[in-house]
């Protein structure tokens, strides 16, 4: 346990409720991967916070009381946590969902999600993951329903990224229900799990009623949810496109486990550019269309990135999507704001000349608990745009 004295600055933005430290909160930067007590230039305690590297800042606050990480410290937050969402427990259509949400559920650096009886814990910096056994400890006190868990390792240092953590083992693929629609998942290969649980408010969408009757075309279509939601909700047929050689057979996967033929439905391995090139050529068009790419993605000596290139798309889909269609632009880049995402469609479709409106817009779902002082963390961006020509 050390002792560090905060910046001014860090000292206003702990009392404003913000937990993530960055290394220019610190006039002198202690040993990395410890607990720490933090203090104002003028001595007064602060509370509790852990340095420890990882892709954002070198720590997190965890509470203005000197706490211990013990077991007990743990099964409080997990209750709390649980308690949020009871909603979802509640809920016999959505059988996956987030648990446990880093700094929304008061401890940064770790999330915890469900996938039918299964957990599966993200490790995000080497402190919280030194912590595991007594996290695991903790969690199996307050989740006793939950028959095993798989950790997945989101830092630098460790030489696997998945493995199975405790508990009863899954199957290689299994199957979850979320809205009512059954999707396949798999928690033991890469960092991966074959679905984003971040966007079942847009997958709900679709499944119930707002893709019926039309057609739906699904770009960085991964393991094609969106299309097997818009599928599900009575779309007349979907397109999945994707550069992925192995998003043919998830996406075939997960029509079929919804007694969808995959037959029915198009899906395409490739550049999604090059579709977009191809579309036009045969004179395709959609009625809807989903833009959910990579914040980057690199293809031989092209890179894309949403911050840059995002407009592009836009401009692309709108020349091949149907007047009066509907886009469905998304991004969960976090260093793009929503001001500056609504900024590049605006001006992305005012380029292309056409009319537009924003009837629809998303963010993170519930299960997704945002700490009320840091809106920042709230990441996702979704845009239901009605397009007409």
């Amino acid at each position: 346990m050390s002792i560090l004295t905060v910046s001014p600055f860090a000292e206003k933005k702990i009392k404003q409720g913000k937990q993530l430290l960055l290394a220019e909160d610190f006039p002198n930067i202690a040993e990395n991967n410890q607990l720490v007590y933090l203090y104002s230039q003028s001595k007064d305690f602060l509370g509790t916070g852990y340095l420890s590297s990882q892709n954002k800042g070198i720590g997190w606050f965890l509470s203005p009381n000197k706490e211990k990480l013990t077991v007990t410290y743990f099964q409080g937050l997990f209750e709390r946590a649980k308690a949020k969402r009871q909603s979802y427990y509640d809920n016999e259509l959505t059988t996956a969902f987030r648990l446990f949400n880093q700094d929304g559920d008061d401890f940064g650096g770790l999330t915890i999600d469900l996938y039918g009886d299964y957990a599966l814990f993200s490790w995000y910096n080497a402190f919280v993951y030194s912590l595991k056994d007594v996290i695991v400890e903790a969690f199996q006190t307050v989740f006793p329903e939950v028959l095993g868990g798989y950790e997945k390792i989101r830092f630098k240092g460790l030489d696997f990224e998945s493995d199975h953590l405790y508990g009863q083992e899954a199957a290689d693929t299994f199957t979850i229900l979320e809205n009512g629609v059954t999707y396949e998942v798999f928690l033991n290969d890469g960092l991966m799990t074959g679905i984003f649980l971040d966007q079942k408010n847009v997958r709900g969408a679709l499944a119930g009623g707002l893709s019926t009757g039309k057609t739906l075309l699904n770009m960085f279509s991964y393991t094609g949810a969106f299309s097997v939601a818009a599928a599900f909700g009575g779309s007349s047929q979907t397109t999945s496109v994707d550069l992925a050689k192995r998003s043919l057979d998830k996406t075939r996967e997960q029509f079929l486990v919804n007694g969808i033929e995959p037959e029915s439905q198009k899906i395409y391995v490739m550049d999604v550019f090059g579709y977009f090139n191809y579309a036009k050529k045969k004179e395709l068009t959609y009625d809807m269309i989903v833009l959910d790419p990579p914040s980057f993605a690199r293809n031989g000596k092209k890179t894309f990135s949403v911050a840059k290139n995002y407009g592009d798309l836009v401009k692309e889909a709108v020349e091949i999507l149907e007047n009066n269609g509907t886009l469905i632009a998304s991004t969960n880049a976090a260093n793009v704001s929503d001001k500056k995402f609504r900024q590049m469609i605006e001006e992305a479709l005012k380029n292309k000349g056409v009319k537009f409106t924003v009837f629809q817009e998303e963010k993170l779902p519930a299960d997704f608990h945002i700490a009320d002082n840091f809106p920042e963390g709230n990441y996702l961006k979704v845009l239901f745009i009605k397009i007409k020509k």
